[in-house]
């Protein structure tokens, strides 16, 4: 499949979320994440914007107090927390993601996960699930934030990729299919892949340690907790 570059449609200033225009479209089917080292994957806007599925439905289970859903998107886990009875808070740099969020009847917040947040350092559980440990490229600098956002006893949970994808750090590129056989790349932003077994060092590194490593249907899930 072919690949260009472009400054066309996907084109987005500095601070603008990559993935906006597919959360702006839920018709954006032909849209794809592609990684600096070949790795390809389709974006999945139905799921973003659909209910959740049952591997979040147990994610949801797993939170027993109030929840920051980092990296929100449309808000299908936020929404899923709040039904559970759950206070929860949906997090993202996209205004599209937000707008979406309030307006499924969530609680999220227009705000880059890095600057101050509500409730810092009382919180439950800080969830990134769909790709979210790629945010910034630098998985231990994100979980150590994700540390000091919880209270003492409060876990993240994390989505992984499956054993043997390792640890990964570069550039990627959200694409658009402009048509059968070929994408058009938008501009390239730092993002990150985590597996299963690679995740006991990052969090190590991150002051954080592995509870648990569980599975739902083919995805992966990792449960942190605080080591000191």
């Amino acid at each position: 499949m072919a690949v260009r570059a472009s400054s066309g449609p996907l084109t987005a200033s500095a601070g603008t979320d990559p993935f906006a225009a597919a959360l702006a479209d839920r018709a954006a089917r032909g849209r794809w994440l592609v990684h600096g080292d070949g790795v390809r994957s389709r974006l999945p806007v139905d799921r973003w914007h659909g209910p959740a599925e049952p591997a979040v439905a147990g994610l949801v289970e797993r939170c027993a107090g109030p929840t920051l859903d980092l990296g929100c998107g449309p808000g299908r886990l936020t929404v899923a927390l709040a039904r559970a009875g759950r206070t929860a808070v949906g997090v993202d740099v996209s205004a599209t993601a937000v707008r979406l969020t309030r307006a499924r009847g969530a609680v999220a917040v227009h705000r880059d996960l890095f600057e101050p947040l509500p409730g810092e350092g009382r919180w439950a559980h800080a969830v990134l699930i769909d790709g979210n440990i790629g945010i910034g490229g630098e998985p231990v600098a994100l979980l150590r934030r994700c540390r000091d956002l919880l209270a003492p006893g409060g876990t993240v949970l994390v989505e992984l990729e499956p054993p043997g994808a390792g640890l990964w750090q570069g550039q990627a590129r959200v694409a658009a299919e402009q048509r059968p056989g070929r994408l058009l790349l938008g501009p390239a932003f730092r993002w990150a892949r985590l597996d299963a077994r690679a995740v006991h060092p990052v969090a190590d590194a991150a002051g954080l340690a592995v509870r648990d490593v569980f599975r739902r249907g083919r995805r992966w899930f990792g449960e942190l907790t605080a080591s000191r």
